[in-house]
């Protein structure tokens, strides 16, 4: 049997994991009877794109996104609309589409998912000429992934610190949108275009989404009282956000975000900012990914 060629891509500074143990578990578990492998390491933003690009090229069956969220982007990006896998080692910090894909944290195990090779076709999704996987937003996501970004510390207390710091004097925003051509005007904290069920760190803002249905969903979310962050927590842990009355939560395939000013956009945890207008589209069962 011809073996499978698979590259594993390692962010170095994703999240917070061991390097080192990562390569050990790699070295120690994939299956050489299935896989010819070999790792390779980015040096900065877009290489791991350039580095897909090169191995689709070169005939790779699997690449895997040894990181987080933002690893799994870029990854993509190389690999929606080819016949080459995505398969995930989740090493970031929120791992969202991990943890919406049932993808285990636990590294060996992630690589004994990757030895089935069970694969599966996703949607992914635009927003303007910006690809995501997992979850995009504009409002307070976007600011909050904007500072998360550049932030020295890592992690989910790092994540609710800067929360914390910027949710109390956040004003919201007025947005028109319009969703598969109903229109609906809003002033918002956040607006959300989910493929998977969630942010990361476990927290199901989606809790109705799927990747393979050629939908996304739209979550309006309106700033709530600090006194009621007890009762959505406690929504957010049992998925029933959508029972909450600041949160509305639509299906479409082509959305339209328009707004006064530029605003930050959050594009599977990186932070970009885009135009006033915001074009949002669903790609239907555009990637190829590796899953349990």
């Amino acid at each position: 049997m011809t073996k499978k060629k698979l590259i594993f891509i390692i962010n170095p500074v994703s999240g917070v994991f061991k390097k080192g143990n990562i390569v050990n578990q790699i070295n120690s578990y994939i299956d050489t009877n299935l896989y010819d492998y070999r790792i390779e390491y980015t040096e900065g933003s877009g290489h791991a794109t350039e580095i897909c690009n090169r191995e689709v090229e070169n005939g790779a069956n699997v690449i895997v996104a040894v990181g987080g969220d933002g690893s799994v982007n870029e990854i993509a990006k190389g690999l929606v609309g080819t016949e080459t896998c995505l398969a995930i080692v989740p090493a970031g910090s929120g791992n969202g589409l991990a943890h919406h894909l049932k993808i285990p944290l636990n590294h060996r195990r992630a690589i004994e998912v990757i030895n089935k090779f069970n694969k599966i076709k996703i949607d992914t999704g635009k927003v303007n000429d910006k690809m995501f996987v997992s979850i995009a937003g504009i409002g307070f996501d976007g600011l909050v992934a904007k500072k998360f970004a550049g932030s020295k510390w890592r992690g989910f207390l790092s994540y609710m610190r800067i929360v914390a710091e910027n949710y109390p004097n956040y004003k919201p925003k007025k947005y028109e949108i319009e969703i598969d051509g109903m229109k609906i005007t809003k002033r918002a904290l956040f607006i959300s275009f989910a493929n998977s069920d969630q942010f990361g760190y476990m927290a199901p803002i989606a809790p109705g989404a799927r990747v393979d249905d050629g939908l996304l969903d739209v979550i309006i979310m309106e700033k709530f009282m600090l006194i009621d962050i007890p009762i959505l927590a406690n929504l957010l842990f049992w998925r029933k956000i959508d029972k909450s009355k600041y949160v509305e939560i639509y299906k479409g395939k082509e959305i339209t975000v328009r707004s006064k000013k530029k605003r930050w956009v959050n594009i599977d945890g990186e932070a970009y900012k885009l135009s006033k207008e915001l074009n949002v589209r669903v790609l239907p069962q555009s990637l190829n990914i590796i899953v349990p």
